[in-house]
């Protein structure tokens, strides 16, 4: 269910702040595997990087309140398990990562409305798919299935406790073929 009452919106700036402190309480109080600072740390990772795409980076709203937060990044696969991110080379892929619920609001819809609509907007762009890793029993419900079945493949990362909880999506239909590589996160650390 999309809800709409909610405003989904690219973040600027002057939410930067507000956004942290969501997404380190979401992650400390609804999950058990983090604090939430790696998030955080990720978010301003991603933010200092040739991958940032500020119009891709929204947050949501309710009632003028940011109640949510969700970023698409490009995210180059790499060709080996060991890395090798290639600058030159096209990045024809996204990454979503994080996504995050105010802990006062989680399990209202808002983490379905956002993705629904990001994922819309992201899907408008010159992109052949979208990455994820995480809970395959949520992700999949927006189209989001098992990346072998398109020769994508993980090669570390949290919660990735099985194959299945790193995903991927095609934009538009066929536009994954011929696609192939591993989810390498060092490529970060080269740029």
């Amino acid at each position: 269910m999309i809800r709409t009452d909610i405003t989904i919106r690219p973040e600027t700036p002057a939410d930067f702040h507000v956004i942290n402190a969501l997404v380190r309480r979401a992650f400390a109080e609804h999950t058990p595997y983090s604090d939430g600072s790696d998030e955080v740390a990720l978010i301003e990772e991603i933010r200092s990087k040739a991958f940032y795409r500020p119009v891709l980076s929204f947050v949501a709203l309710l009632n003028d309140k940011i109640v949510g937060h969700f970023m698409f990044s490009e995210f180059p696969l790499s060709p080996t398990p060991q890395g090798g991110y290639n600058p030159e080379a096209e990045c024809d892929m996204l990454i979503l990562a994080p996504v995050a619920v105010h802990a006062d609001y989680y399990r209202q819809g808002i983490g379905e409305t956002m993705l629904r609509k990001g994922l819309e907007t992201a899907k408008t762009l010159d992109y052949k798919g979208i990455i994820v890793e995480g809970d395959y029993h949520f992700y999949n419900r927006f189209g989001f299935v098992t990346s072998t079945g398109y020769n994508s493949y993980a090669t570390s990362g949290i919660p990735l406790q099985e194959p299945r909880c790193m995903m991927v999506q095609e934009c538009r239909p066929g536009s994954l073929e011929g696609v192939s590589g591993y989810v390498v996160y060092d490529m970060y650390e080269s740029i």
